[in-house]
């Protein structure tokens, strides 16, 4: 029992971390697309960096980790239900 718990233990905490570094990159990529908008954004493909840019706002994310995000808090949800 005990060990089963501190599988999860690890198993969370490394999710955690997972999604705090993802974190940290969706928060730098719009100041980096703010502070240098000479880079080429078209060149990247819609599904890996999408950016709106309107009146000062810029707002830039990653479809395909949002995409993935979802299917593994599914996985986890439907691993939990059995």
């Amino acid at each position: 029992m005990v060990e089963n718990l501190e599988i999860w233990e690890k198993m969370l905490t490394n999710v955690g971390i997972i999604f705090i570094v993802i974190g940290v990159a969706l928060i730098m990529i719009p100041l980096i697309v703010k502070m240098i908008p000479s880079i080429s954004i078209e060149k990247i493909p819609w599904i890996l960096l999408w950016v709106y840019r309107k009146d000062g706002f810029t707002f830039a994310t990653s479809p395909l980790l949002i995409i993935i995000g979802i299917l593994y808090l599914i996985w986890i949800k439907l691993k939990w239900i059995r």
